[in-house]
Order: structure tokens, then C-alpha cells, then sequence
């Protein structure tokens, strides 16, 4: 008489169930948006008359710029959360949302570095806005890279909220820095709602900014998801 036996681990494969990889209403969403941006960036709006194809650069540069604003500002009101509750939450959160944004404000500094080039015939200036954008992305790669550093939870939660509250002072600097100081930076949108953009370049604009936006949100999802991944590994391990 022969008697199988089964590994417990098959046997703990066979009682887990398995999570349904369908693609979520999000993503469906931004993809769709990504479509539809990637056409009006590409073939509604109208070739600029002076810059030619290099200024499609532009319906990337901005919404980009735009979503590392909102990252960083998430940042903020998170850090407050963590330092005022103590929540673990708001930290993976603020955590996630820093990495995103630092990801995008990378694209703004590349972007704008080939505007730059075709604009005024250099890659790099010290504009007061393209300066205050560089200190605020080395600002939040040492607040990644402390949370790198801090091993024990508790302290780096408190730490990293420090740094990105201080860090989130460079955000309305950067902003007004155009209003403040003469720069070569042109002004996309004025006090007086005059934003100089013909009607499809300013639709493919608007796209652009919920699309970007909508892509923010999925990513900070999906750190949100591999953070959790992280905690079961390591809850395991231990």
C-alpha cells in the first residue's frame, strides 16, 4: 500500500487563494486618458510657428512639473499626519508619493533642459526657477535617501517628516520665483487668467494635466502595493 505525501508547501498553495490580476477601473482609466493625451499632444494641437515640433515638449514639461508639486504637497500634509498621529500609514503613503514626484521631477528637469536648448541655446542656466527646482529635487533625494539610511521605523517616520516639512518650503519658491526675479522662464498662466495659448494647444494642456494626474495617483497605488509586499516578506523573515 502506497502512501503519498504532500509537501506543506503545495499544501499551503492549494489553501491560499488566488489574487485576481484583472487590470483595475484606475488603470483602465489611465491608459484610456494616456491615449487620448498622447493624440492631442501629438496631432490636435497645432505646430508652434517658431519652435516647430520641439515645443510638444511642453504638454509633458508642464503637467509633469504639476504632478511633483501635488506629490510634494502630499508629502507635506502626510508628514504633518505622521509627526501629529504617529500613523504608519501616512508615512508608506508620504513615502510613495516623495519617490513618485522625485520620479517626475526628474522628466521636468530633462524636458526642460531640451527646451532650454532649443529656446535659448544652452541646456543649463541659473534661472531663478530652474535653480529653486534643482534645490527642491536634491531636498527630496536626501529625504529618500535618509529613509534609506534610518533603520529602526519610529525614528525615520520622525525624521523624514521633518525633512519634507522643511523641504515643501521650496514649493511656493519655486512657483513665485518667475513673479519675484527676472527669469527667462516664460509665464504659463497670469494673475489676469491671460495664458497666451490658442485653444488646442490649451485643450491639449488640460488633457495633459488630468492624464499626468491620473498617473500619479496609479503609481502611488502601486508603491503603496510593493510597500505592503515589502512588510509581508519581511514579517515572514522574522
Amino acid at each position: 500500500m502506497t502512501i503519498s505525501h504532500v509537501p506543506a508547501v503545495e499544501q499551503a498553495q492549494e489553501t491560499t487563494p488566488v489574487k485576481s490580476h484583472r487590470p483595475s477601473i484606475l488603470g483602465i482609466a489611465t491608459l484610456i486618458s494616456l491615449a487620448v493625451f498622447v493624440y492631442m499632444a501629438s496631432f490636435f494641437a497645432p505646430e508652434d510657428a517658431n519652435m516647430g515640433a520641439v515645443q510638444r515638449i511642453f504638454y509633458i514639461h508642464v503637467p509633469s512639473a504639476w504632478v511633483s508639486m501635488v506629490a510634494f504637497g502630499v508629502v507635506f500634509v502626510a508628514s504633518i499626519i505622521v509627526l501629529t498621529k504617529h500613523s504608519a500609514k501616512a508615512d508608506r503613503f508620504a513615502e510613495a508619493a516623495a519617490s513618485i514626484g522625485v520620479l517626475f521631477t526628474f522628466v521636468v528637469m530633462v524636458t526642460g533642459m531640451m527646451w532650454g536648448h532649443a529656446e535659448w541655446g544652452v541646456y543649463w542656466t541659473w534661472d531663478p526657477r530652474l535653480t529653486s527646482y534643482l534645490v527642491l529635487l536634491l531636498m527630496y533625494l536626501a529625504y529618500i535617501a535618509l529613509r534609506a539610511y534610518v533603520p529602526d521605523p519610529a525614528r525615520k517616520a520622525r525624521f523624514s517628516a521633518v525633512v519634507a516639512i522643511i523641504a515643501f518650503i521650496d514649493v511656493p519658491i519655486v512657483y513665485l520665483s518667475a513673479v519675484w526675479f527676472r527669469t527667462l522662464h516664460p509665464h504659463i498662466f497670469t494673475s489676469h487668467g491671460d495664458n497666451g495659448l490658442p485653444g488646442a494647444m490649451l485643450a491639449a494642456l488640460m488633457v495633459g494635466l488630468f492624464t499626468f494626474t491620473l498617473v500619479f495617483i496609479y503609481l502611488v497605488k502601486l508603491r503603496l502595493q510593493v510597500t505592503e509586499l515589502q512588510d509581508q516578506v519581511e514579517e515572514i523573515a522574522s
